[in-house]
């Protein structure tokens, strides 16, 4: 290998973030980027190597030009070099899941019930470099990817998972790539990551003519290597092209050599017509087998490359061996050959015969096929061999599509497009055209191209559907979901009542399918009462078909439905009946109809009915992943998240909503994106240490997303954007938001099964403006709410509404007593982590009073509930409010009498958040991790004794000096 020219401030840069990699909030990715031939992949051979000579593990693969379409090709190429017994010791359970990208294609698993979705197969690969990085002996590994400019829909997918959740522990991945030449997501995943401080960007430049002269051209007279740099303009491979040419006779370059119009493959038309050159003086043989390679790709095999050019082993031995000595050819990982640089194999790609190249292959995808391998390692040579209709080859391309739906729905849509694209347009393939068509938009739908997945439904229902109602009642169901996830909950009501108008109608299973999708459109529109009467069709329908299936599904919809709406007597009586029957139901009888246990657990969840929400959430989720059915997983995970705060078990709750959160990015839908990002903040706030800013970013990332829409889930966002703007010292803003998600002052838009608890807020930010006599009628209202709906948590909300007001009149005796009615509340329906809020404020109160014993006892209780749940917030305003009576903290350490003077540092920070400094932007001024900045605010605010950033500003002036360390 050519020893590195340059590039040492790069090299040392990486070098220092290898030896401090793996620290909590350091960066995970490295992002070098640069032109063709600037030497990217030459800088990252020298990482790899380093890493190795320190002891590190390295993985190294390259997504290449013309496997685009191939899943997962850049990550597979990096794990070829580990063996299986190596990969199997990160568990079978987790290698098994993983499999379609450590072992590629041939691994995918089946489109057949039982696949898996390809959000667990990140998380798969994610724990297997984790595991990997704990058996280098401490030094971690290094996972190098090059080209990724190539990559596929699914590499980038992944890579996309990475940057957004870094695997824990001593993992490194470096990526190189062309920017001018990068696809949008990678582009977009990767600036994330830069803003996130999780990615480290690093744009390579030209060599300089020193660097360059010195390392490549010392032998040539300064003139010539002065007018040859000019000519490569510092760029290596250029240069290196330049000296080839120069050495063999040729003449010193003209300006015309370095044109830049008419590029190839991102390559300056001089290097191209250089490295062409390199080609001429190969016998007819030598460029056969050069471009036999270059076709070949990953399968270019000693054996793969004697089928294909009908040469004998010894004849092929002095073939490679002339072509490795030109050092046109070089040996490959895997026993296979590959040219020295991609740009040499675009050029010998792009200039052999299409006949040639359409020869090569087919006879490759012949070859595997002989050798047992499956339709989606086949798709690649196959897709390229065609020049024509072959229903033969249509029907391996199908069938791939079918194996990658779930893994790699992207390549799966693009495989179904090559298939329409040649079948003829005959009318005896019209069914086939209308079903493939169906197909591509479903795997368009799932990888989140929603609009093109809308248009194809669109002319499938013109097109198709007159003669075929199955057909066309499939279509349009599929076509309302991609309607309503592009935020047209109105169109997809209208196309659905119009077909349910339609004479002759649907037949009874399609009528009942339909009313549903129309339920569940009425409710993202809030206009659910408007559809009962359909909803109670459907259920008599299913009753008198004995369909027990559709009659679960359409009772657990009505549950949710009249839970939404407040309607709590009807809602418990449908929920009662729904559960009745899915729990008598198998998993099979369930998996065609699996929505309907989102519905179940969801109406639980708004019902306080917790167990049994996040019983039948755990079993929808095995349903769900077993089946494929990614779209519905964000909602189930979002309904044991919810459980999972409110019973104050925040760990898991952070796992469950990190999880839904990355499904609902794959999938591209604004509308569910907005609805995971909901009830994010309030986890985020309750597991974060006081004073961290997460939380408010998450709220308003939500309503940001949610856009104009005035959805249930929009709706939802703004009130809890509010909530959380409350706790963090922004009272107007929280009122703003609550006003904002209801379109004014009556709540109208506000879900009616929350309105006590958005009133209860509104209570506190009329009390923080000084606004008595509003404040009591939120509170009026927070009660006759709470008393007509009958459900105890906001009850409890109404009775913390009054608490307020009394405790601002200065009832501090009223104000206990309605407290510790609500705390019943909370206990009675298991909401551990409300009990403990409340507990906190009845602390204050009973101190106040003078009961120091009460305020103890009901401080441990409130610190014990918190502590054990991991809400880390609840932990740090129980320190910052314990009571006298409640004795030494953990640690022995009395609380102070007077607040702690702050360090210099300290003391930096709080100024810039006392100016509205952000954590990041302080972070980025002052050179420090976020992580460290949400540190350093901890600790101010257990020593100013102060809950929020909002009362920075007003104790800053009154401080001590800072002391200096």
């Amino acid at each position: 290998m050519l020893k590195l020219i340059g590039r040492y401030a790069e090299l040392s840069r990486i070098g220092a973030l290898i030896a401090g990699f793996g620290e909590s909030g350091g960066p995970a990715v490295v992002d070098i980027t640069g032109d063709a031939g600037i030497g990217k992949s030459r800088l990252l051979g020298e990482v790899c190597s380093q890493a190795v000579h320190s002891g590190m593990s390295v993985l190294r693969g390259r997504a290449t030009e013309f496997e685009r379409h191939t899943p997962f090709q850049a990550f597979t190429d990096a794990f070829a070099d580990l063996d299986g017994p190596e990969l199997m010791r990160t568990g079978a359970a987790v290698f098994a899941e993983a499999a379609p990208v450590v072992c590629g294609v041939s691994h995918a698993p089946s489109g057949a019930p039982g696949a898996a979705d390809r959000f667990g197969v990140y998380r798969a690969v994610a724990r297997v470099l984790a595991s990997l990085a704990s058996r280098a002996g401490g030094r971690g590994l290094l996972v190098a990817l090059d080209d990724l400019h190539w990559a596929d829909p699914a590499s980038l997918e992944l890579l996309d998972h990475l940057v957004r959740h870094p695997v824990g522990g001593r993992v490194l991945l470096v990526v190189a790539r062309r920017d001018r030449q990068s696809p949008t997501p990678l582009t977009a995943a990767l600036t994330r990551g830069i803003d996130s401080g999780v990615v480290v960007p690093m744009e390579l430049g030209p060599l300089s003519e020193r660097e360059s002269l010195t390392g490549l051209a010392t032998d040539l007279p300064p003139g010539d290597a002065a007018e040859l740099f000019a000519a490569s303009e510092g760029n290596p491979l250029y240069l290196l092209s330049l000296l080839h040419a120069y050495r063999s006779g040729a003449a010193l370059p003209g300006a015309s050599r370095t044109a830049r119009d008419g590029d190839l493959a991102g390559v300056p038309s001089g290097l191209r017509a250089l490295l062409l050159d390199e080609l001429t003086p190969l016998s007819g043989a030598e460029r056969r087998t050069l471009e036999t390679v270059a076709v070949l790709g990953d399968h270019a095999t000693p054996e793969m490359l004697a089928s294909a050019t009908g040469h004998g082993d010894r004849e092929l031995d002095e073939l490679t061996g002339a072509l490795t000595r030109r050092d046109l050819l070089r040996p490959a990982p895997g026993d296979r050959w590959t040219l020295r640089h991609p740009v040499l194999r675009a050029l010998v790609y792009e200039t052999t015969a299409a006949h040639e190249r359409s020869r090569i292959h087919r006879h490759a995808a012949d070859e595997l096929a002989r050798s047992g391998a499956s339709a989606a390692e086949r798709a690649h040579h196959v897709e390229r061999s065609l020049t024509g209709w072959d229903p033969a080859a249509a029907g391996v391309l199908t069938e791939a599509a079918d194996r990658l739906a779930h893994t790699a729905p992207a390549t799966a849509a693009h495989l179904l497009d090559v298939v329409l694209r040649l079948l003829p347009q005959a009318s005896e393939h019209s069914r086939r055209r209308a079903e493939l068509t169906l197909a591509r938009a479903r795997a368009l739908g799932v990888c989140g191209r929603l609009r093109e997945s809308r248009d194809l439904l669109h002319h499938v229902i013109d097109s198709f559907c007159a003669e075929d109602p199955s057909l066309r009642a499939d279509a349009i169901a599929q076509c309302a979901v991609m309607e309503r996830h592009l935020g047209h909950s109105p169109e997809a009501s209208a196309l659905l009542r119009r077909e349910l108008a339609r004479d002759p109608g649907p037949s009874p299973g399609q009528r009942r399918s339909l009313a549903l999708a129309l339920g569940v459109s009425a409710l993202m529109a809030g206009t659910y009462p408007a559809v009962r009467d359909e909803l109670a069709g459907a259920l008599a329908g299913a009753r008198t078909h004995d369909d027990p299936t559709g009659e679960a599904a359409t009772l657990a919809l009505c549950a949710l439905g009249e839970a939404y709406e407040g309607e709590t007597a009807a809602a418990r009586r449908f929920a009662d009946e729904a559960a009745l029957l899915t729990d008598g139901l198998t998993d099979p009888a369930l998996t065609g109809q699996c929505e309907s246990l989102v519905w179940l657990s969801w109406s639980e969840t708004i019902l306080e009915r917790y167990a049994a929400a996040e019983r039948h959430a755990e079993r929808g989720l095995a349903i769900a992943r077993r089946s494929g059915q990614l779209y519905l997983l964000p909602h189930l995970l979002m309904s044991r998240a919810y459980v999972q705060l409110s019973t104050c078990r925040l760990p898991r709750a952070l796992q469950s909503a990190d999880e839904a959160e990355s499904i609902a990015r794959g999938i591209g839908d604004s509308e569910l994106l907005t609805f995971t990002l909901s009830f994010a903040p309030l986890i985020v706030l309750a597991a974060g240490q006081l004073g961290d800013a997460r939380a408010m970013a998450v709220a308003e990332e939500a309503v940001t997303t949610a856009g104009a829409s005035d959805s249930w889930w929009a709706s939802l966002a703004w009130c809890i954007l509010g909530q959380t703007a409350l706790v963090n010292g922004d009272p107007q803003r929280a009122e703003e938001a609550v006003l904002r998600a209801g379109g004014g002052a009556r709540l109208a838009r506000v879900q009616p099964s929350i309105r006590p608890a958005q009133l209860e807020l509104l209570v506190a930010t009329a009390l923080a403006g000084g606004r008595l006599d509003q404040a009591e009628r939120w509170a009026a209202r927070a009660t006759e709410e709470a008393e007509r709906l009958d459900l105890g948590g906001q009850r409890a909300a109404a009775l913390r509404a009054s608490a307020a007001l009394a405790e601002h009149r200065g009832d501090g005796g009223t104000a206990l007593r309605l407290l510790d009615e609500a705390v019943r509340e909370y206990t009675a329906m298991g909401a551990t982590l409300w009990e403990a809020y409340s507990l906190l404020h009845g602390v204050v109160l009973a101190r106040s009073a003078g009961d120091g014993a009460r305020a103890a006892a009901m401080w441990r209780r409130a610190r014990h509930l918190a502590d054990v749940g991991g809400a880390r917030l609840l932990v740090d305003l129980a320190d910052l409010i314990r009571p006298r009576e409640a004795g030494e903290d953990h640690e022995g350490q009395a609380v102070p009498a007077e607040p702690a003077r702050l360090t210099a540092r300290e003391r930096e920070i709080a100024g810039l958040v006392a100016q509205g400094f952000t954590n990041t932007r302080i972070a980025a001024d002052l050179f420090l991790s976020a992580k460290t900045v949400e540190g350093h605010l901890t600790r101010i605010f257990r020593k100013l004794r102060i809950t929020s950033r909002a009362d920075l500003p007003a104790v800053l002036a009154d401080l001590p000096e800072p002391v200096q360390r």
